[in-house]
């Protein structure tokens, strides 16, 4: 398995020279978490990654067809949304706010790292997270980490600027 580090070794200057800019063009849903919580990430491909909840993360619900749920840092997640409204039972309306800068996997990104069909890599929260060619590789702009969106869900959520 490919490390976060190298991860980012090997795709921060491809993604400076042929990256563009997205922002996030759909609201989430979000609540705070129970620590301990573990949180498996679906897309419409299936089984992304797994998380467990440390006190203060944030449980974010994308509004995709595969309502995809995953963890966010309560720091991370202070820069990321807006309150919009309260929802019943802890959940809330966020307004996506920042942007990241993404590429379109290929199968040439595939095999320069050994891998053909699936590159299995460390996602920022430590599991092992997949990405397959035609999926979003993204990192924002503090360059301190990378990781996959499932191109579905990226189509759903994001928009060029």
């Amino acid at each position: 398995m490919i490390t976060q580090q190298e991860m980012l070794a090997h795709f921060l200057p491809i993604l400076e020279i042929g990256g563009k800019r997205y922002k996030k063009k759909s609201m989430i849903r979000a609540k705070k978490a129970q620590a301990g919580q573990v949180v498996v990430t679906k897309t419409s491909d299936g089984r992304e990654t797994q998380s467990t909840a440390e006190k203060g993360d944030w449980l974010v619900e994308n509004q995709t067809s595969s309502n995809e749920l995953y963890l966010v840092k309560a720091e991370t997640f202070q820069k990321k949304y807006t309150l919009v409204q309260s929802l019943e039972k802890g959940w809330g309306c966020y307004q996506p706010k920042g942007e990241t800068t993404g590429l379109i996997v290929t199968d040439e990104h595939l095999e320069a790292l050994g891998a053909t069909k699936v590159l299995e890599f460390q996602a920022p929260w430590r599991d092992t997270m997949i990405v397959k060619s035609g999926d979003m590789l993204v990192v924002p702009p503090e360059k301190n980490e990378i990781y996959r969106i499932a191109k579905k869900e990226f189509g759903e959520t994001y928009v060029a600027i």
